[in-house]
């Protein structure tokens, strides 16, 4: 199971909940790598996880998951419309 970022972010909440325990019980390395590049900071999930032990994992895990991925929209956002367009070389000759 390939999982896609823009597909991602496209997930409703229950879904990706959903989809973060279906990854802690079948594939938690994938899960890892997931975390890893939506680039979710290990011991800010690791506080929210030990400060809710009773909490469903993927419901917390699906949070985190989703005010990163808001951050990295907005970022990505801020930064397409002030950037200036770069020329290739073969453009200016």
């Amino acid at each position: 199971m390939d999982i896609n970022l823009l597909a991602l972010e496209k997930l409703t909440t229950p879904d990706l909940e959903t989809l973060m325990n279906e990854l802690i019980k079948n594939d938690f390395s994938k899960l890892v790598q997931l975390l890893y590049r939506i680039d979710v900071s290990e011991a800010k999930l690791k506080n929210i996880l030990q400060a809710n032990p009773n909490e469903d994992a993927g419901k917390l895990i699906a949070q985190v998951v989703l005010e990163r991925l808001a951050a990295t929209k907005k970022a990505r956002e801020s930064f397409g419309t002030t950037l200036p367009k770069i020329e290739d070389d073969a453009e200016r000759l």
